[in-house]
Order: C-alpha cells, then sequence, then structure tokens
C-alpha cells in the first residue's frame, strides 16, 4: 500500500469520515425507501450517485421527493433496526480520542442519523442534509443547501482551521464519488470499500476489512498506541 503522507498520532489531527457504507454499512436513504416498498428504485439511484454517473444534489432531490408523505417515525426504525456500525469503527473513534484527535462525520445524508451517531460516538462534529417533516411526515425536501462533494471538502478545511490543525494531520475515509473531493484534499485520504473509480483516484484504498485498519497507517512511527 503507498501512503503519500502519514499523518502521526503524536500530535494532534483530525479525521473525517463519510457515514453511509462507511461508518455504518447501509444507505440510509435506501433503508428509509424499503418502509415505502421503493428500495430497489432509490438503490439503483444511490448507486449510480456514488460511483459518480449522477451529479449528487439532484439525485438526492429526486430521491427525497419520492419518500414524500413517509410517516417520519419510520427514521427512528431505520436507526435502531437497520443501522450497524462498520466493523473496527468504534476502536478507530475510540484510539484516536486517545490520543487527542477530533473526529467528524459529514454526510450526504440525513441529520436523524449523523447527531444520534455522533452523540453516540462521541464525535466532535456532524454535517449533513435536513429532511423537512411536517405534521409528523417527510414533505420530500430538504431544508437549505444539499451536502455534496464541494460542502464536504470545505468542511474538512474549514474545521481543520477552526481547530488549529494542519492539512497534513487530517484524514478523510469515504466511499463514493461525493466524498473524493474531501479525500483528495486531506493529508492522508482514504477510499474506504469505495466504488472502482474512488478507489482508484484515492491516495489510498481499504478494500477489505474493518475501519479500524486506518490505525496500522497511522501507528507507524508511533509505538506506544496500538489498536485495542
Amino acid at each position: 500500500m503507498n501512503v503519500p503522507h502519514q499523518p502521526s498520532l503524536n500530535e494532534p489531527g483530525l479525521l473525517f469520515m463519510d457515514m453511509d457504507s462507511t461508518l455504518i454499512q447501509c444507505e440510509c436513504i435506501d433503508e428509509i425507501a424499503d418502509f415505502l416498498g421503493i428500495k430497489p428504485q432509490i438503490a439503483a439511484i444511490t448507486e449510480r450517485a456514488m460511483r459518480g454517473d449522477l451529479d449528487f444534489a439532484a439525485s438526492l432531490t429526486e430521491r427525497v421527493q419520492l419518500l414524500a408523505g413517509l410517516d417520519a417515525k419510520v427514521l427512528d426504525r431505520v436507526y435502531e433496526e437497520r443501522i450497524r456500525l462498520t466493523d473496527g469503527a468504534e476502536t478507530l473513534i475510540r484510539t484516536l480520542k486517545q490520543c487527542g484527535w477530533k473526529v467528524g462525520l459529514v454526510s450526504g445524508g440525513f441529520t436523524w442519523f449523523t447527531d444520534r451517531l455522533a452523540d453516540r460516538l462521541g464525535l466532535d462534529y456532524a454535517r449533513a442534509n435536513v429532511l423537512e417533516i411536517r405534521d409528523g411526515r417527510l414533505t420530500g425536501n430538504v431544508l437549505g443547501d444539499i451536502v455534496d462533494a464541494e460542502t464536504k471538502r470545505r468542511c474538512l478545511l474549514e474545521q481543520a482551521d477552526l481547530f488549529g490543525i494542519p492539512i497534513r494531520q487530517t484524514v478523510a475515509i469515504g466511499d463514493g464519488a461525493n466524498d473524493l473531493p474531501m479525500i483528495l484534499s486531506a493529508g492522508l485520504g482514504i477510499a474506504y470499500r469505495a466504488k472502482p473509480r474512488v478507489a482508484e483516484a484515492a491516495p489510498v484504498a481499504i478494500m477489505e476489512g474493518g475501519l479500524d485498519q486506518v490505525l496500522n497507517l497511522l501507528n507507524r512511527g508511533h509505538s506506544d498506541t496500538s489498536p485495542t
């Protein structure tokens, strides 16, 4: 594995990661759609967007519109019944926090899930799209600007500056085309079980195993810290 830059655990750093199919093992919007019986239809659009074949913002708008009228209680069911953390995620986050790092979640998904995961995992930052809910039902709209590829890249740079962390000490992890600008802007960019186009373009690609493998990259030269 060719690692073009190796942030050190000996000093504070910042790790930003994607949520769907990175921190967690599913695509939340696909699981929401399953409760409407349209998962195959939405999952096909999601797959094309993650491969980079569709404009992300336009494809998200299209998919969310298909969810109009759904009881918002379904979102709780998706969180409780469908979301599973990727193997090694908790070890990665815990170890980085012990080393004084900041960890953030930036997602083209929804705050309903990122906020809960951030609280659960003790994350320092979370950014995602806001689903509009009226009278207990999804309207089919997203409130505010859509979190797209450029938003993710900008969030990484802005938060590194706010936390006082040099870019060389940042790590970005994701799987989809909308993660690539963030991945390429970080001190160490990692494609995790990513779509082919992303894996080919990223400085580092991890195609199997858990997220805690990231620690193997960071632990070189840091003998006092090991995954636990």
